[in-house]
């Protein structure tokens, strides 16, 4: 599947957890929308015409992937946009508590403090399996697939917790589309942010927010436009965001029927045993995983050159990040990926 990438081929490429990898056919279809708006953009963005129809359509594709009524979906650019859309439209103040997971991701964390350094709350930090919501409990905050390890939480019990306290679950879940299969609906989370440019395999500039109809009047849109009048809907307030390209957002039923003509979990279940056999020499920090997992690297190895020698010497890109529990390797692959590039991986740390 390799040639329907298109990747360098001259790079053993093991992060797809970062930024994604377009599949050709998706991407062909991405740069015909663009052609269509070039070709007439006033009627491919005025709202009357052509541009609520086609992201209505494409939302609705994308909803039913993700097990969610449509009326509970919007697009955003990503999931960092999709949380600070929510997050700097609560209400907090002091004497108010978030709990947070221990091992979020370092955008989401700077989000938190930039928040609580402004209303004087207070941020907690806790386990995955300890995040025990409290009588001061405003909101609880997690990720689905932890961005370093890999490692799937069940959120089910977190979101059950936060619900009985009346406090407000926020799920990270920008890892978890495509990655895993999801029912938003029956999961019950109030909100739920996701990509589609990383593991559904869509353009970049495509994720999506996902809210309980009982909290979507808590969010202000991000950007207060033309769509926010009296009596829209939530996915109508948060659909114009400006002049923008939202060819990205139109591709990503592209993406879906890519992985369906392709019986994708059945790739998911390729790449877990292809990672699952890998016979990398690290500590790796978790075993519950699918295409992603995280590698504890040995006390006193400097990261950084470690990660310049993979590129440089080897042309492995391959991300290594330093956490509170030191520096950390995470290895993803998805389709284009076999058994060489692992081994190419496990060769380079042998010399």
């Amino acid at each position: 599947m390799r040639d329907l990438f298109l990747l360098d081929p001259t790079v053993v490429f093991l992060n797809h957890g970062s930024f994604g990898a377009c599949p050709r056919p998706v991407f062909e279809a991405y740069q015909r929308y663009q052609l269509e708006l070039e070709r007439q953009p006033v009627e491919f963005l005025a709202l009357e015409r052509r541009f609520a129809g086609l992201l209505d359509g494409a939302r609705a594709t994308l909803a039913a992937y993700v097990g969610a009524d449509d009326a509970n979906v919007t697009f955003a650019p990503n999931a960092s946009t999709a949380l600070n859309t929510v997050i700097r439209s609560l209400r907090l103040g002091p004497g108010d508590e978030v709990l947070m997971g221990d091992a979020e991701y370092g955008g989401m964390e700077i989000l938190w403090e930039f928040i609580v350094a402004r209303t004087g709350a207070k941020l907690v930090r806790r386990p995955f399996a300890e995040l025990e919501p409290g009588p001061r409990t405003r909101v609880v905050f997690c990720s689905h697939i932890e961005w370093i390890s890999g490692r799937v939480n069940d959120l089910r019990p977190v979101v059950e917790a936060a619900r009985s306290a009346g406090a407000l679950s926020v799920v990270d879940g920008a890892h978890a589309p495509g990655q895993i299969a999801l029912a938003l609906d029956e999961l019950g989370a109030d909100v739920y942010s996701g990509n589609c440019h990383k593991w559904m395999m869509a353009p970049r500039g495509s994720g999506f927010l996902y809210a309980r109809p009982e909290v979507q009047e808590l969010i202000d849109p991000l950007v207060v436009s033309w769509d926010y009048v009296e009596g829209a809907s939530f996915p109508e307030r948060h659909r114009w965001q400006g002049t923008r390209d939202p060819s990205p957002y139109l591709a990503v039923a592209d993406a879906i029927e890519f992985m369906a003509e392709r019986e994708w979990p059945t790739v998911r279940e390729r790449c877990h045993a292809l990672l699952a056999d890998a016979r990398i020499p690290l500590e790796p920090l978790t075993d519950d995983f699918v295409q992603m997992r995280g590698y504890a690297l040995p006390a006193g190895t400097d990261g950084t050159a470690l990660k310049r020698q993979l590129y440089d010497e080897h042309r492995i890109e391959v991300p290594i990040v330093e956490t509170a529990g030191g520096w950390t390797m995470r290895v993803s692959v998805q389709a284009y990926n076999g058994e060489a590039d692992l081994a190419a991986l496990v060769s380079a740390f042998r010399h």
